[in-house]
């Protein structure tokens, strides 16, 4: 799916529900729109009565996958220079002096399929802040100075940032370059060094007269606004020009076979781990929610009492954190719920292993993998189950807590091809589940034989020789555990590890998106 044709014919609405900021469900009076011509852009509104905050989504189906060869990072420049740069009528610095007496701004998030333009502002502002925001991505400058510090910005962020400032951030980028080799998702986002060396200013106004489109986008907005916005919105966005098609991308990432690992040699003490695989499941799809109720048990994200937290974490104190996703979750450090507008097919299932003592990374390696095989292989307890049945039942209304995040998964539900909205229908569908269910999910999407493994760590070669020796990693405390602990761990430290030594890559950390 490249480019988003839905040509919404937006007849009689009637109210549907949203969440609350304070967790109740109330009404969006969501009102009756003229139908759509086909010059018109993809309008998605939800207008909220007495609602203080308007939130406005540009969402353009373009991203890193459509990075040409030879230019990855084209479209993260492209899209920086659109949010952040100036206009034809303002600069930079008077955008922001106009925004600032308005409390008000406007921001882009770039992935590898979509692309999403955002702001917020009060509704009495609405006029002038989207006249900025219009002109921004209607009418960009293009300005040299805007370019060539975007260009010199990014490219800092590679090699200073990204590798050096987080092994987190460094491990999943790595990670899901790594998982999605062979597919338009292996460009990393922000590019590499070499490539963004060689983007011009011309590269940046031809993809985006290419790529951000009319026919590319979907335009959101939320909140209490005028009914005239939603007319003047469709008009002012169809002087974009229609954009072209990208040719037929393959998404179909290269076979995994065993456990392939990619060692990403840094010095420090401490050891990043990520495992998983591409995983062909959808929000429509019918096990979808069978799958979320298993994975919130075994690592939702930032859930003290989800299962790898307690293992690893709790019972041993060997980290701040043990997470898994069935959907890709980027930015996890920076956010407790699920983000809006990052589809991907195929999705990503992950195990994020926050970082570890180097001396523990294959032990810990080990208590993960050795959690997910009892998963796969014994499913969920009628005790496990129920408990997380009830407890996601409750949890889920967090997941939406203002109208820019309903707004966006609105949005969602038009890219995922959804005939009920995901918000509004999750709980139903998870109060309706059986244990039946939801290990026939397991067994049919999960598995822990075929991976990729990602490690940011220290002495690479002693890791590779570990892993492919199979090698025993018993483990020390600094403190006493229980003797039901250091019984488990006897079992842990010699879970098998069939890791062909033709299966790992080692790369300095200065190679990294070079």
């Amino acid at each position: 799916m490249k480019q988003v044709r839905l040509f919404l014919s937006i007849l009689a609405i009637a109210a549907v529900s949203v969440i609350t900021g304070s967790g109740r469900i109330e009404k969006a009076d969501i009102q009756p729109q003229t139908t759509q011509t086909a010059a018109e852009i993809n309008l998605v509104p939800m207008k909220i009565e007495n609602e203080p905050i308007a939130a406005f989504k540009f969402v353009f189906h373009t991203g890193s996958m459509d990075d040409p060869a030879g230019k990855n990072g084209l479209a993260y420049l492209t899209a920086q220079i659109l949010a952040k740069g100036g206009t034809q009528t303002n600069s930079f610095p008077t955008i922001l002096e106009k925004l600032f007496p308005i409390a008000s701004s406007y921001d882009v998030q770039v992935d590898r399929e979509y692309t999403t333009f955002y702001g917020e502002t009060h509704k009495d502002n609405i006029p002038l802040f989207y006249t900025l925001f219009k002109q921004a991505l209607l009418e960009p400058g293009f300005r040299s100075d805007d370019f060539r510090r975007f260009q010199t910005e990014n490219i800092n962020f590679i090699k200073n940032t990204l590798r050096y400032g987080s092994d987190e951030e460094l491990g999943k980028a790595v990670f899901k370059s790594f998982a999605y080799r062979g597919t338009p998702y292996e460009k990393n986002i922000n590019g590499t060094v070499s490539n963004l060396g060689k983007i011009t200013l011309e590269d940046i106004k031809g993809f985006y007269t290419a790529h951000f489109g009319r026919d590319n986008l979907m335009a959101g907005i939320s909140g209490s606004f005028p009914d005239t916005l939603l007319q003047q919105i469709k008009t002012d966005f169809s002087r974009l020009p229609v954009g072209t098609s990208s040719p037929g991308k393959s998404l179909v990432p290269e076979e995994i076979k065993g456990l392939q690992v990619t060692i990403v040699e840094k010095p420090g003490d401490s050891t990043g781990i990520h495992i998983g695989f591409p995983i062909k499941l959808m929000r429509k799809d019918p096990g979808f929610h069978a799958l979320f109720l298993a994975n919130s048990w075994l690592g939702e994200h930032r859930h003290s009492a989800s299962h790898l937290y307690q293992v690893i974490r709790e019972r041993r104190g060997m980290n701040y954190g043990d997470y898994s996703y069935i959907e890709d979750f980027p930015n996890g450090g920076r956010r407790q719920f699920p983000p809006t507008n990052i589809y991907k097919n195929p999705q990503l299932f992950e195990i994020w292993i926050r970082p570890v003592e180097t001396d523990k990374r294959v032990f810990v390696l080990r208590a993960a993998l050795r959690e997910l095989k009892q998963l796969v292989d014994n499913g969920m307890s009628k005790e496990e189950f129920e408990i997380t049945k009830k407890l996601l039942s409750k949890y889920c209304l967090h997941f939406a807590s203002t109208n820019a995040q309903r707004l966006g998964y609105k949005i969602d539900d038009q890219v995922y091809g959804l005939k009920e909205s995901h918000l509004e229908s999750f709980k139903k569908h998870i109060q309706s589940l059986t244990l039946e269910q939801v290990n026939q999910a397991i067994k049919t999407y999960l598995q822990y034989e075929n991976l990729k493994i990602v490690f940011v760590t220290s002495d690479a070669d002693l890791l590779k020789n570990h892993l492919v020796n199979n090698a025993p990693s018993p483990i020390q405390y600094r403190t006493p555990k229980p003797e039901n602990i250091l019984k488990e761990d006897k079992l842990i430290e010699i879970f098998p590890l069939k890791v062909l030594p033709e299966n790992v890559t080692i790369i300095k950390v200065d190679e990294i998106f070079q």
